[in-house]
């Protein structure tokens, strides 16, 4: 079975930090870019984070470049996304998909939500 499957949300305080995991399953995530979007409350989806497929630095939006990194682990299939210094403007739903471009994508995943909140 083909899946994509985000997880590690929750909530948090401003200031902590969350690691997000973007599970594949029935296919070689190394063959795809791999792009992180979230959608706050009321507003639209954005990427955040884009990871070529092939050797590449990974670019971040401004708003979360320094605090936010991309690694994979290619034996466990799986891509992270590491959160720090969160910020209540972060809270959001999370989702990794198989390319930088939502519409495009073959495969994406539920989303995790992130909450970031006193």
């Amino acid at each position: 079975q083909v899946q994509l499957e985000e997880s590690g949300g929750g909530w948090v305080q401003p200031g902590g930090s969350l690691k997000l995991s973007c599970g594949a399953s029935g296919f070689i995530l190394d063959y795809y870019q791999v792009g992180w979007f979230r959608q706050a409350p009321g507003k639209e989806r954005e990427l955040i984070a884009c990871m070529p497929s092939i050797e590449g630095d990974t670019s971040y939006k401004d708003s979360v470049k320094g605090r936010f990194t991309v690694s994979k682990d290619t034996a466990k299939n799986t891509v992270y996304l590491q959160m720090s210094n969160l910020e209540p403007e972060d809270t959001a739903l999370y989702y990794c998909a198989t390319d930088c471009l939502w519409s495009v994508a073959l495969w994406w995943g539920r989303g995790a939500q992130v909450i970031v909140s006193s």
